[in-house]
């Protein structure tokens, strides 16, 4: 199953017309990177996350949120 992240982040990658090695030099990280990140995978460092979707002229927002019954 794809997520939402991984689908919007490879959706406007693709309408910018860039190659997954594009991006990755263009926000300074690794093709194995975006690779991951467009597969959903669950764990990533945001400050790689954030140089990805400022080339790609994305912002994000975080919502934290209290667990029931906790």
């Amino acid at each position: 199953m794809t997520l939402p992240l991984a689908t919007t982040l490879r959706d406007r990658r693709r309408a910018l017309g860039l190659r997954q090695s594009e991006l990755a030099e263009l926000a300074g990280v690794s093709t194995r990177f975006i690779g991951e990140l467009e597969n959903g995978k669950q764990t990533v460092r945001l400050d790689k996350l954030q140089a990805v979707l400022q080339v790609l002229g994305l912002t994000m927002e975080l919502k934290l949120r209290v667990k029931q019954g906790s």
